[in-house]
């Protein structure tokens, strides 16, 4: 029987396990946390956005973007349901196409990958931290790296799998955090840390607009979160780590335009003259952004609206429409859910994810060059990956 070796126990690692051991391979985890599927466990904030049924290419981003979609044609939504079926994990898809288990718990789908290994004898070791690759193949006839990245290091992520295939002379596309905040050098964003928000993100990097996002957003004492900045991260971390400016504009009032919002400013100039130009604002805005705002605009937070001036209201309305903040950084690796960059995939057989460097070599998840959008379309690359590797493990032990 032919032995196989996995590292790393996370998402990719464990369906591998699965599939290998159902082809009558020997399989063996090595995890280095004490427990496998860590960031299964936390995901989609303890539900796990597991995948998503609309795995078109612009979700994915890679400097060999073809290398993702290869995998995902062969193991997409109706092959990874299927799977989940095979280990009785029934999936709940929303309307959006992000699909959820039925249980709602990210604990369920780790549970269910876990046992289902087990009862194949995978054999799992936790608390097993790899130093040296090359020695595992005195001992295994195929070794699979399946570490992730350096995100969530609190989680275990390390750049331990780089290092591996640098062992091997692999090139490594420089690694950047993704799905991750980003820091402003504004000095109001920590004045308004907590305060909470829908709006429309606009991210310009060389002054040049390169995409939007709708969603909330959260100020914080470092700059900025939420959903709709986690959308624009990848593009914006990526064009930090090169140096390049970057900057975004905040669409608070995304249902307005300039001219219907000072509009209803002017109406309520005239029908409420006596309310304050903070209370104006605090019909539209939390009143800790509705306060700063009107200090970067530099007026008064006592102004009566009868003394507001036509100017001044279309400034108020232009500004809230494109709050423009300047981006320093992002918030880190630690913080960053997946990381962009890896093992350059073109050093990596598109069809069975071997190494071209290293016979019976192979490379699964997050470690390779290609990382997902927000929405479950880092599981679904990290369980096509994990099945192609499977599958071409099986096919050479049949051949042999």
């Amino acid at each position: 029987m032919k032995r196989v070796a996995i590292v790393g126990g996370g998402a990719s690692g464990l369906l591998c396990a699965i599939i290998c051991a159902r082809g009558s391979l020997d399989v063996t985890v090595f995890e280095q946390n004490n427990k496998c599927a860590k960031k299964i466990l936390v995901s989609g904030n303890g539900r796990c956005n597991i995948t998503n049924t609309n795995l078109t290419s612009e979700k994915f981003f890679s400097s060999n973007p073809e290398f993702a979609m290869g995998l995902i044609r062969r193991f997409g939504f109706r092959e990874f349901e299927k799977f989940c079926s095979s280990i009785g994990l029934v999936l709940d898809v929303k309307a959006d196409g992000r699909v959820y288990p039925q249980s709602n718990e990210a604990k369920s789908v780790a549970s269910l990958l876990l046992h289902t290994a087990e009862a194949l004898d995978v054999t799992i070791k936790t608390d097993q931290r790899i130093e040296e690759i090359k020695t595992l193949f005195e001992e295994y006839d195929a070794v699979v790296i399946a570490t992730g990245s350096d995100a969530a290091s609190h989680l275990g992520g390390n750049g331990s799998g780089y290092d591996f295939a640098k062992e091997f002379v692999h090139t490594i596309i420089p690694p950047y955090p993704s799905l991750v905040q980003l820091h402003l050098t504004s000095q109001l964003a920590p004045k308004m840390s907590g305060a909470k928000i829908d709006a429309e993100v606009t991210l310009f990097i060389n002054r040049q607009k390169e995409l939007s996002s709708l969603g909330d957003i959260l100020f914080t004492n470092y700059g900025i979160s939420g959903f709709a900045i986690l959308d624009i991260s990848q593009r914006a971390s990526q064009a930090l780590q090169y140096g390049e400016p970057v900057l975004i504009s905040l669409n608070l009032l995304p249902h307005y335009n300039p001219q219907k919002l000072a509009s209803h400013i002017s109406s309520l100039c005239k029908n409420a003259p006596a309310l304050s130009v903070l209370d104006m604002l605090i019909g539209l805005l939390p009143s800790k952004i509705a306060k700063h705002f009107l200090e970067y605009i530099e007026l008064d937070t006592d102004l009566k609206l009868t003394d507001l001036h036509t100017k001044q209201i279309k400034k108020i309305a232009a500004t809230l429409l494109a709050w423009k903040f300047e981006v320093s950084d992002t918030h880190g690796f630690r913080h960053a859910e997946v990381s962009g960059g890896g093992i350059d995939t073109t050093e990596v057989d598109p069809h069975s994810c071997e190494s071209l460097k290293q016979k019976n070599l192979y490379f699964c998840g997050e470690v390779l060059d290609v990382v997902g959008a927000r929405g479950g379309y880092n599981f679904a690359f990290a369980w096509a990956s994990g099945y192609q590797v499977a599958q071409s493990i099986i096919t050479k032990a049949l051949q042999a």
